[in-house]
């Protein structure tokens, strides 16, 4: 045995053999398979293309007319993702405490299937959030020559897409989907946003590198981040093995309200309404509707 032969069959026998079960790789076969993220890309790609025909690809050009280019994407779209739904399911403990979850494994396919046509339904709504968010870009930010530019260049718009779908998924009870989804456009643009977060119409974000939206934010209409925010969770409480419980701990951001850049909000607090925050502050308390806080300049005193 040479010794690259060794050291290979040692670290085989170390890896295969003392690593905890959890952090093994899941075997990929016909019965268990971890979601793909590459056909997730692709997944994603298929939903811009129905949302925003034209836009992201030439594929359009392929089509006598929009109604059978759309028809075509949906149709692609229901059979790439019921397959990543029901890998997401096999992988997906049978106790996990959801519905979708503890489906019978027999049954997983057709259940894939169901979920696969429930998210369909969405797509209208979820374009017309989106629509409201590029109209909120579009009106808070003067570089903006127009819309097509928003949706197009803009790292908040793709963000969100991915924030919406995501949510979408989740409210569905898909394991796993919404926050690969929602991961692979915090790698892209710096913006994570959790897929439990609820945000309203109207939601925009200039820039947008650095912001943080944790999984039980609220967040109303009408509201401009900047960036560098962080919504986050001041801390968390854990049960008696010592695991995070997981409740709400995250903002809730009423209607019309500004947070201006590097601005850290934490814990189950709300801002109010038209309010104000200022960039480089500090929040932990509540604040009335119609606030101002701004930074406390030091003092010698």
């Amino acid at each position: 045995m040479t010794k690259l032969e060794d050291i290979i069959y040692r670290n085989v026998e170390t890896l295969t053999c003392n690593d905890k079960p959890e952090y093994r790789l899941v075997p990929r076969n016909e019965k268990q398979s971890l979601p793909n993220t590459l056909k997730l890309r692709e997944i994603i790609t298929i939903i811009k293309d129905i949302l925003f025909p034209g836009f992201f690809s030439d594929l359009i050009k392929e089509c006598e007319s929009l109604k059978e280019y759309q028809a075509l994407m949906m149709h692609c779209l229901n059979n790439s993702l019921k397959e990543q739904i029901e890998n997401s399911l096999r992988f997906c403990p049978e106790d996990a405490g959801t519905p979708v979850a503890s489906a019978p494994r027999k049954n997983l396919t057709a259940v894939s299937a169901k979920l696969s046509e429930q998210f369909m339904e969405k797509l209208p709504e979820i374009k017309r959030l989106l629509c409201t968010d590029v109209q909120a870009m579009f009106d808070n930010d003067p570089a903006a020559k127009n819309k097509a530019e928003v949706i197009i260049c803009y790292p908040s718009i793709q963000a969100m897409i991915h924030y919406r779908v995501g949510h979408e998924l989740l409210i569905l009870g898909i394991p796993l989907l919404p926050r690969i989804i929602t991961e692979m456009a915090h790698s892209a643009t710096g913006i994570d946003i959790h897929p439990g977060a609820q945000i309203g119409e109207y939601f925009s974000i200039d820039h947008g590198t650095g912001v943080v939206i944790g999984e039980t934010t609220i967040i109303g209409s009408h509201v401009h981040l900047y960036k560098g925010v962080t919504l986050g969770a001041k801390n968390f409480v854990l049960d008696e093995c010592g695991n995070p419980v997981n409740v709400p701990r995250h903002p809730i951001i009423e209607d019309n309200v500004v947070i201006y850049s590097n601005a850290t909000v934490l814990g189950r607090i709300t801002i109010g309404h038209d309010s104000v925050i200022g960039g480089n502050v500090w929040l932990t308390t509540s604040v009335a509707p119609h606030s101002r806080i701004v930074q406390q300049k030091a003092s010698n005193e």
